[in-house]
């Protein structure tokens, strides 16, 4: 095989030149390599062939065929007059006697993967090889099942090789930065060879590979294989500790280490991911196989195992979750949407799919989820395939909570009918910016149409807590960063026409961003006060660092919950709040004027540390597709109480274009603290 201009020779018998650098910038693979042949269907590539062996292309009839798959399966393409975009079609572009140029293109339904192409005559036992190509998803051709007609859309959910990632709560929503990295040329051969590991693929080779002309199938396919609950898929996923044999899943930044070392262990899990690496995973692997693909981020994501769209939590007296569900609600949950027509539903269920590889439940016995069309999630058209009631669950089911007593009795604390899904959150299109998006998923809450949904997905509210002469709610200064002092306020009310004596009870808890609550208890109040008639109360709190201290996560959750008794049991309150510590904000800042490729760039980076205590154990880790080699880790000084911390560091750019730099902080007191910054690399006149 040969660059543009060149000929490669194919034994003594002719010379090829598969136009690799012309073709992939026409097709948009150019970022993948320029060394091997990366096109997309439904789009024409062009190929010249010189004869050396005597062959005349002029006088002599021939034809292109195409194979692909375990069974090499034969496509022959016979040249005619002009293109026909609907299927495999070659035309001879100029002819001589020993010189053959053809332009061919592939049908826009065509098998996605690999492919070997070759000339024969149209009866002589005469045969020319010309080489390999990859074939892809095509979102730029009207006919394949992804095109995407906006411009903008495709460069940042297809081209884009960077993103964000949001977390959080809803209360408090944090971002971080991901370098997805799908052009770099081992991930197209690692996604190839994650098809090709599942296990209907493995089961049946011949059968799976003539689905692969579906994006459904694919993304259905994909989800199962980014996880590895039922396979050798890519990711083991881990919610609590241990994480020594493995990386912490909040230390990830990027997919390509990820998939690397799957494809390096010959295809064994990787430890650890959680549901935004799962999801970042996905968005990479789509995303190189050309189907657009965003990241999404569902706030006070509901997790409903039975089905029943009610998420009941049980707690006792002091706070703890005492069991007797399975369901729960985290505070955040991350999957993926894929744009593709579903020829397989009803018209009007095109555009955005939920697609999500956390092992959750399982979906035809296997551990994936979706397609499921986001419309029909907003309509309530559970019935539709893949998957849409447990998605349709995650934004729309309601939380009742119980406070517990030791004698057996429980009081209904809240029915939440307006706490789950919220803030559905994704990337703005070409902009680094956040798009709320939830209401593509539902209707506004309380609405009529909201009504109708439910109506129409047979969800009965339940009742509501009744109505009380106390009231009790939880007030905090936020946003806190790790390190300060958490202020809260217990504001108890009054509402009766006399004067109230009650007891306060109070209790902070660490809590996981998947909902489980710590057992240990981070501070605890009981106090008798006296309400006059009508008035409110205020109980002023302060948890500290020396109160809180390390954290079981990256996400610093807390949940606080306050509960009053009345001597008349009737009436007694409680309320139940959770909220995020954040890390510091990293400053990044480039030394050199401007970014060249092969020059060295002097970066800067800086932050207080938030402490009174001196930060120790301090490291910083750089990476960046087209920047950064792999990773670099750096070492640094410790970092003095409350003082402003800089460290600096250079790295050679290799590619040109914008990219983006992806920088990590871990220390002894705070770990995982994520920056970024955008570089415009030029190429050197």
């Amino acid at each position: 095989m040969a660059t543009d201009g060149k000929f490669a020779s194919i034994g003594e018998k002719c010379q090829v030149d598969l136009q690799y650098a012309a073709n992939n910038k026409a097709h948009r693979t150019i970022e993948i390599s320029e060394k091997r042949l990366i096109i997309r269907r439904g789009q024409s590539f062009n190929i010249s062939v010189i004869f050396k062996d005597g062959f005349n292309p002029e006088t002599e009839r021939i034809e292109v065929a195409v194979t692909n798959g375990p069974k090499n399966t034969k496509t022959v393409i016979p040249f005619t007059e002009e293109l026909n975009e609907r299927r495999w079609s070659a035309v001879i572009s100029s002819v001589s006697k020993n010189e053959l140029c053809m332009t061919i293109s592939s049908s826009p339904r065509a098998i996605i993967g690999r492919y070997s192409i070759s000339l024969q005559h149209d009866y002589k036992d005469i045969s020319y090889l010309l080489g390999n190509f990859v074939l892809l998803f095509n979102p730029w051709c009207a006919g394949d099942e992804v095109y995407l007609s906006s411009d903008v859309q495709r460069k940042e959910y297809v081209l884009n090789e960077t993103g964000t990632i949001y977390y959080g709560s809803s209360d408090y929503i944090g971002e971080r930065d991901w370098n997805f990295g799908q052009f770099e040329e081992d991930i197209l051969d690692i996604c190839l060879n994650l098809l090709d590991n599942a296990p209907k693929y493995l089961r049946n080779s011949n059968r799976a590979n003539r689905r692969r002309c579906s994006p459904v199938y694919i993304a259905r396919t994909v989800s199962a294989m980014v996880n590895s609950a039922d396979d050798k898929g890519v990711l083991q996923g881990r919610w609590s500790s241990p994480y020594t044999d493995g990386v912490y899943p909040g230390k990830w930044s990027g997919s390509i280490a990820i998939l690397r070392k799957w494809q390096k262990s010959n295809f064994q899990p990787v430890r650890y991911g959680q549901c935004w690496v799962f999801a970042a995973v996905t968005c990479t692997v789509l995303r190189c196989l050309g189907i657009p693909t965003r990241v999404v981020t569902n706030f006070d994501s509901a997790h409903d195992t039975d089905g029943n769209l009610t998420i009941d939590n049980y707690f006792n007296v002091e706070g703890d979750d005492i069991g007797g569900s399975a369901d729960s609600v985290w505070n955040f949950h991350v999957w993926n949407e894929c744009w593709m027509v579903r020829n397989d539903l009803d018209p009007g269920y095109d555009g955005w799919q939920v697609v999500d590889a956390t092992p959750q439940e399982e979906s035809d016995d296997t551990f994936c989820c979706g397609p499921a069309s986001v419309k029909a999630i907003k309509d309530g058209e559970l019935e539709y395939k893949y998957d849409a009631p447990f998605v349709f669950a995650e934004v729309n089911a309601q939380r009742v909570n119980w406070l517990m007593f030791a004698d057996g009795t429980k009081m209904k604390m809240d029915v939440d009918v307006l706490n789950v899904g919220h803030c559905v959150s994704t990337k703005k299109c070409g902009k680094d910016e956040r798009e709320d998006i939830t209401h593509l998923y539902k209707y506004p809450d309380g609405s009529t149409e909201e009504a109708e949904i439910f109506k129409k997905a047979k969800i009965v509210i339940a009742a509501p807590a009744p109505p009380k002469t106390l009231k009790v709610s939880l007030k905090v200064n936020q946003p806190i960063y790790i390190g300060q002092t958490v202020s809260v306020s217990l504001v108890i009310s009054n509402k009766s026409s006399e004067e109230k004596v009650c007891t306060v009870n109070f209790w902070a808890k660490k809590r996981k961003y998947d909902g489980c609550v710590e057992k240990g208890t981070i501070k605890k109040l009981k106090k008798e006060i006296t309400i006059p008639a009508v008035k409110d109360k205020s109980i002023p709190l302060e948890l500290s660092y020396q109160d809180y201290g390390i954290f079981p996560d990256m996400y610093y959750g807390m949940r606080l919950i306050t509960y009053v008794t009345d001597k008349s049991p009737e009436n007694n309150v409680a309320a139940m709040k959770d909220i995020g510590l954040l890390n510091p904000a990293l400053t990044i800042k480039m030394q050199n004027y401007h970014a060249y490729v092969g020059e060295k760039v002097h970066v800067e980076i800086s932050f207080t540390n938030p402490f009174a205590l001196p930060l120790k154990k301090c490291f910083m880790t750089i990476e960046g597709n087209g920047l950064v080699e792999d990773q670099t880790r750096v070492k640094f000084d410790d970092v003095k109480p409350n003082a402003l911390a800089k460290v600096k560091c250079d790295f050679t750019p290799k590619k040109p274009g914008q990219r983006k730099l992806l920088v990590d902080i871990d220390c002894d007191l705070v770990q995982n603290v994520k920056g970024s910054l955008r570089i415009e690399v030029q190429k050197k006149n």
